[in-house]
């Protein structure tokens, strides 16, 4: 019996690994990848090398009005041709200075977006999803974490978004939370990565690698 449940749930992730499609994926390996673009580029606070993309977390925010945050990386979504897209991307850093923060973000513009990232809440460090319409915010969870390494991944089917995680530590995916899309009139989504609201005299380098969009049929 043990057996037969053993090969059903081959069988089960054999039939998940079929329906599923590599759209696009980034290493980052000393060069971006296609389609890549900078919005408010900084050059000397990004490179990539044979370990992945680093970026100098610099001061600046994006949560909220203010919206000055330094070298967000952005791609685009597929327009057409699914009903589901999973986007994931693995980021490190270890920070030290109040909402310090690498994001995974879906993300229209800078006032309409999903955000899920490792950052720095009130000396703890955390996984946090938020959403943002009009400029106006909502924290839609605060996770904690045990790690300075972490894979996010925001899931995308119809108008809805949900964000989950993993370490090192544990391969398999949480959950943190879910929210609508925040859809601005006329607007693509696009992916952007973002990292702001660094300590303004020492550098932190943020480390991101295993980009990925995957749609899943």
């Amino acid at each position: 019996m043990n057996k037969c449940l053993h090969l059903a749930a081959i069988l089960c992730l054999a039939r998940a690994a079929c329906s599923s499609e590599i759209l696009f994926e980034d290493q980052f390996k000393n060069h971006l990848g296609k389609n890549w673009s900078w919005k408010r580029e900084h050059p000397q606070a990004w490179r990539t090398t044979d370990q992945g993309l680093e970026v100098r977390i610099e001061p600046g925010n994006m949560w909220g009005p203010q919206n000055d945050a330094k070298n967000l990386l952005v791609h685009p979504v597929p327009t057409d041709g699914w009903e589901e897209l999973e986007i994931s991307v693995r980021v490190e850093n270890k920070p030290t200075h109040q909402y310090e923060q690498v994001d995974l973000v879906w993300y229209y513009d800078d006032s309409h977006m999903v955000k899920l990232g490792q950052e720095l809440v009130d000396g703890k460090l955390s996984v946090v999803m938020g959403r943002e319409e009009n400029d106006k915010t909502r924290t839609v969870s605060i996770t904690p974490l045990d790690s300075t390494s972490v894979s996010l991944r925001i899931v995308a089917k119809q108008n809805r978004i949900r964000g989950q995680f993993s370490t090192p530590q544990s391969s398999e995916w949480r959950e943190v939370g879910d929210c609508d899309m925040p859809v601005p009139s006329g607007v693509q989504p696009q992916i952007c990565l973002q990292f702001y609201q660094g300590p303004p005299k020492e550098e932190h380098w943020a480390k991101a690698t295993d980009f990925r969009i995957l749609k899943v049929r």
